[in-house]
């Protein structure tokens, strides 16, 4: 990023950054508690996801007794007409407790919501994505963030930021796939953080890590039963998948080995998918465990594989051939920038990994000298802001504190394409 980039974007884009240092926290309307959190009851594990595009749908989830709400009531936030969708409830596995969940459809893009759940008088707001990128947006990700204390400070450095929804790479609860209780504390600590300045609440969007299932690797899908009890809309049938924000924004969430293997069937599908979207503007490849990871071993010893090997085998050729602008990572619990990197070399029209999933677990990291390509490390529990305007994306590494660590630049490498 040059001086002059950096300075517009730290002024313009990054203003609100500062009440967070100073102590500025959220600010509610009617429809969040006194404190800006979402209500602690009846619904207080109630959180926003999208099965499928998020410019005209919202899935509204949270645990309860199956016979909490049989309805969603909604409307547009301004004069718009009051409707109903119907709530299902699916058993939450290894309790005697259910997940509620309601998919609204049709919406319209780029606007605001209310809604209210079954006869509850509490009002919660929400806001659909836009339908075009014509506005600068952004959106909070992270990894490993576990239920103490810096990961709910990680959740109100992400929530000041007024994203449009927050991306989890995996390891959400840390329970796992054992320890519903541990699930469950995590949703609440979402729900009464993930609220913005204006009241609405925040959706999440999620890959699976290897603390979602019990063995870490290799598991079957009921060995992840907390973690899929909620994300089983959008991995239906595999742990791994594409959420397109109309045609500006793709998200290709991808299982590093913890269901799906990373050979044959879920390669296939990589590379379908990314030649399926040569042509979207903004395009993100989310991973847990890192291809070029900061702490653990890359390379392999007495026929183990190194960490990321397979991926870096099979996943970044691919990365590199469909001109993947920007690929988040996790799992080694530090702040990593790598360089711009192109079979591993540094490459200026090269892919950029950014991780390394610190949202509440901390390590800390190989210094670059040891690993060249990486560009900046720390140790520091951090979320990471990506601002995107037009075809050029902004990305901010923040620490819990509030304090940037990190700002890099990306631009489209597809957007020229369009016309």
């Amino acid at each position: 990023m040059s001086f002059v980039d950096r300075r517009r974007f730290l002024q313009s884009s990054l203003g609100g950054i500062s009440a967070v240092a100073l102590g500025g926290g959220l600010q509610a309307d009617d429809s969040a508690s006194p404190e800006g959190g979402a209500p602690i009851a009846p619904h207080d594990s109630l959180f926003l996801t999208w099965r499928q595009d998020p410019t005209t749908t919202m899935v509204i989830q949270w645990i309860g007794k199956s016979d909490d709400a049989t309805q969603i009531a909604y409307a547009p936030l301004k004069d718009g007409m009051w409707r109903t969708a119907p709530v299902i409830a699916k058993p939450f596995p290894d309790t005697d407790r259910y997940v509620l969940r309601c998919e609204l459809v049709g919406l319209t893009p780029g606007s605001e919501y209310k809604f209210l759940v079954g006869d509850a008088k509490q009002r919660y707001r929400f806001r659909t994505m836009p339908a075009k990128a014509t506005k600068e947006f952004c959106f909070v990700s992270g990894g490993d963030a576990g239920t103490g204390r810096h990961a709910v400070n990680s959740n109100r450095v992400a929530a000041n930021q007024d994203p449009y929804f927050v991306l989890i790479g995996g390891d959400l609860a840390y329970d796992n796939g054992a320890s519903p209780k541990t699930f469950l504390k995590f949703l609440q600590n979402y729900s009464s953080t993930m609220v913005d300045s204006a009241g609405r609440l925040i959706p999440m969007v999620s890959c699976i890590g290897n603390h979602e299932v019990q063995g870490h690797f290799g598991a079957r899908r009921d060995q992840a039963g907390s973690y899929l009890s909620v994300f089983d809309a959008f991995y239906q049938d595999v742990t791994y998948g594409t959420l397109d924000f109309g045609d500006y924004l793709s998200l290709v969430m991808l299982d590093t080995g913890h269901i799906a293997d990373i050979q044959g069937e879920q390669t296939d599908w990589l590379e379908k998918t990314l030649t399926a979207r040569a042509e979207i503007p903004h395009l993100f490849g989310v991973n847990h465990v890192p291809c070029y990871p900061s702490y653990r071993n890359p390379e392999g010893k007495d026929e183990k594989l190194g960490i990321g090997e397979e991926q870096r085998k099979l996943w970044c050729p691919l990365f590199e051939k469909h001109k993947v602008d920007v690929v988040l990572e996790h799992h080694d619990h530090t702040f990593k920038r790598t360089h711009p990197l192109t079979d591993g070399r540094i490459d200026a029209n090269g892919v950029h990994y950014l991780g390394d999933g610190s949202w509440g677990q901390l390590r800390a990291p190989k210094r670059p000298e040891e690993r060249p390509y990486l560009a900046k490390v720390s140790q520091a529990y951090h979320v990471t802001v990506h601002r995107l305007e037009g075809d050029r994306r902004f990305h901010v590494a923040m620490e819990d504190t509030g304090k940037i660590a990190d700002v890099v630049t990306t631009v489209s490498k597809r957007a020229s394409k369009r016309g």
